[in-house]
């Protein structure tokens, strides 16, 4: 037969397994993943819920085959990289026109973002429409002026546009008044615009390095500007010398919090007075299985018994020894 716990070893037992399921919640409350495929993730952005800025909650998606995705108001987008230094992301709309297309030109629906959200539409993009009606789209040609200086001229949709000749990737060009580049400030413009013409696609112009005029090459894409909102709280949860923390938040009040190894900390991860309060601050960064139903359960059962055995304990007249003690 098995050798049976003794009184005095069941508490121990049991402080042992509620002390792993505490150190295993920390743990995870910390964990921000860095990547998603090849593509590094890094401040203001997450993919786990409570790392980087709130601003941005909700707005990456990592899939299960490691593709990064932007949600946006007009679905879901496949993004192709992110540029922390010149911050942008870029992403590909496959409803959009491409050349294997040709003069093809299936129905589309417009790119939208959400105003509410840090993101905008960069003035890098250029949009090629196909088949306008100009009984209620301007479509005319447009000076060099006009090309360099979009802002100074009027709106209409420019048919002797460079990308209308010369599309990137194409082996022809379109013809006459079928194609013509418009640059819209919002994307409702884009809504607009596709109420009278029969489809489009966005060219964004890449920076190369290269000496002018050639220091930027036409891509299929549309490049999506973002902020990057500094705080000298975040500045100082990533110092080096401070603890090199994680930039993230409150998951339930959205107030800033530094993710560190040992803990959340409300100011920086050498902080050890925050870093010991935030032990009692109910954070969830990364994964919703942190604090799971049946820890919870676990935690109580646990309480429960410690209740039984302390009521079965001997009486020892008001004297704790090791013997007896429970914590």
């Amino acid at each position: 037969m098995g050798s049976r716990l003794t009184f005095n070893q069941k508490p121990m037992l049991l402080l042992l397994l509620l002390h792993s399921l505490f150190t295993l919640t920390r743990s995870q409350s910390t964990t921000c993943r860095t990547s998603c495929g090849h593509i590094p993730i890094e401040y203001p952005f997450g993919i786990d819920d409570g790392c980087g800025s709130p601003y941005y909650r909700y707005i990456l998606v990592c899939s299960e085959s490691e593709k990064l995705e932007v949600r946006t108001p007009s679905g879901r987008y496949l993004v192709h990289n992110v540029s922390y230094a010149d911050p942008h992301i870029l992403v590909t709309d496959p409803f959009m026109w491409n050349c294997e297309d040709g003069e093809n030109y299936r129905p589309t629906r417009p790119f939208s973002l959400d105003t509410s959200t840090r993101f905008k539409l960069s003035p890098q993009n250029e949009y090629l429409f196909f088949n306008c009606s100009e009984d209620h789209v301007i479509v005319k040609p447009k000076t060099i002026f006009c090309e360099r200086f979009p802002e100074r001229c009027d709106s209409s949709c420019d048919s002797g546009s460079y990308l209308c000749r010369h599309m990137p990737g194409c082996s022809f060009a379109m013809s006459g008044s079928s194609c013509c580049s418009y640059s819209p400030r919002a994307t409702e413009s884009l809504r607009l615009m596709l109420k009278y013409c029969t489809s489009y696609t966005s060219v964004h112009w890449r920076n190369v390095g290269a000496p002018q005029p050639y220091d930027q090459i036409p891509e299929y894409g549309i490049r999506i500007d973002f902020d990057i909102p500094v705080t000298t709280r975040c500045l100082q949860c990533q110092d080096p010398s401070k603890g090199g923390g994680t930039c993230g938040f409150d998951t339930e009040t959205q107030g800033f919090m530094c993710l560190c190894k040992q803990g959340n900390s409300t100011s920086h991860c050498k902080d050890y007075d925050a870093a010991r309060h935030s032990k009692r601050v109910n954070v969830i960064a990364g994964t919703a299985a942190a604090v799971s139903a049946a820890g919870v359960f676990g935690v109580g059962a646990g309480i429960w018994y410690l209740k039984k055995v302390r009521a079965k304990a001997p009486v020892t007249c008001g004297v704790q020894s090791n013997e007896n003690r429970l914590f």
